[in-house]
């Protein structure tokens, strides 16, 4: 896994951009970003830009899991449905500053969790790497670094991508055209080019999913 950087001393707050290292959990080869996002970035807006980076088409729910060191308790952050737990309800990302969980002296032990796709339950390692002082000459959000290519969506989580990248590489398997005609063509586990990440606007992506103005 990537090295991760301890937080920088904290600036004011316009001079500054959020780094987060995002790890898909359990791929092999390890899929992994590193992206800076405005520190004025709500949850939404962050998942957003995981999204982007990673290479998912945004089409499942997502929570976020943090832990509260206010309330000492275990936080979810996401798309409310009415059908959480009572004792630990999701709160609406679009309501809450990434700021409010991740600030200069942000190291948190066990890190913040990202999950997408609760029927394939991708898992994500979300390490807050601190503040990083603004460049005017950068566009922001951006994906500073990453390796590894994001597995197709509804390929069946972990296990079902390793199955699937295990039947694609053997011409000889019964569902090897089958498999290939799903994908799309081949799958490279390892292709991953940062200049190709482009990132949607956040708002229009609430707009688009809500069907209503923020």
């Amino acid at each position: 896994m990537p090295a991760t950087k301890k937080p920088t001393k904290r600036r004011p707050k316009s001079e500054f951009v959020h780094q987060f290292l995002v790890v898909l959990s359990g791929t092999d080869p390890l899929v992994w970003r590193r992206i800076q996002v405005p520190e004025r970035y709500s949850f939404w807006d962050l998942h957003v830009a995981i999204q982007d980076a990673m290479g998912w088409k945004d089409y499942h729910l997502h929570e976020f899991r943090l832990f509260d060191e206010a309330s000492q308790k275990l936080v979810s952050v996401g798309i409310p449905t009415g059908e959480e737990e009572e004792d630990r309800p999701v709160i609406a990302g679009w309501d809450v500053p990434v700021s409010r969980f991740f600030d200069q002296q942000s190291w948190h032990e066990p890190p913040a969790t990202y999950a997408y796709d609760f029927g394939d339950d991708w898992q994500h390692v979300v390490v807050h790497e601190g503040l990083e002082p603004v460049d005017d000459a950068l566009t922001y959000p951006r994906c500073v670094a990453g390796e590894g290519r994001c597995p197709p969506e509804d390929c069946g989580g972990v296990h079902g991508y390793a199955e699937l990248l295990m039947a694609m590489a053997d011409p000889d398997h019964e569902e090897y055209e089958q498999l290939l005609k799903w994908a799309g063509g081949e799958i490279d586990p390892e292709a991953f080019d940062r200049a190709t990440v482009t990132f949607d606007d956040p708002k229009r992506r609430w707009r688009n999913a809500f069907h209503r103005g923020r």
